[in-house]
């Protein structure tokens, strides 16, 4: 595959000489099809102006650039058309940089917001099913029972979904010690 300026449009020739294909279709991105297209405008204004002068060098270096850029999208040896001097150079495509996975630095615990988090979170959910408890134990001690039953099963699908997250933990240990210490009420209020 073949790159060069035609005009003030950025092409792709193949191999045969003969087959002109556009960027815009091919799958190298819209970054890179308009870096290309605008490589070929700043081309033809350069070669209208003054092709020799500094503009000219800069004008190769980032066509060459956008030529290793192509070949290492398309996976193609890409030979890159200087649009100034005609020359030609063949570009490699280049294997990809390696992803290298950094591992997140340990944060410090917040013990102390998250314990007044969790303690907060617990004496809530204690007042809640309490008082749900002890206003339906009036009506049929039974009720109470259930009420619990319910609560717990109703939070436990939730609290073991964020019981790992940075912030939500904490929440989640106070609701569940809340829990806790609303089941071990629960035969005061019912006798």
């Amino acid at each position: 595959m073949q790159l060069r300026a035609n005009g003030e449009r950025a092409v792709l020739v193949g191999d045969d000489g003969v087959a002109v294909t556009e960027p815009d279709r091919l799958p190298l991105g819209t970054e890179l099809t308009d870096a290309l297209h605008e490589w070929a405008k700043v081309a033809a204004a350069v070669r209208r102006a003054e092709p020799g002068t500094a503009a000219g060098a800069v004008v190769s270096r980032r066509g060459l650039q956008l030529a290793g850029r192509v070949a290492t999208s398309l996976g193609v040896v890409v030979r890159y058309v200087d649009p100034l001097s005609g020359a030609e150079a063949v570009v490699e495509p280049s294997p990809g940089p390696t992803p290298v996975a950094r591992p997140r630095p340990a944060e410090p615990t917040p013990w102390l917001p998250g314990l007044v988090v969790s303690a907060a979170s617990a004496v809530l959910v204690v007042v809640m099913v309490v008082t749900l408890a002890v206003t339906l134990a009036e009506t049929y001690s039974l009720l109470a029972l259930a009420s619990n039953v319910v609560v717990t099963a109703g939070l436990l699908p939730s609290l073991w979904l964020v019981h790992r997250q940075p912030i939500w933990r904490w929440v989640a240990y106070g609701v569940a010690a809340g829990i806790g210490v609303a089941w071990v009420a629960l035969p005061f209020v019912i006798f």
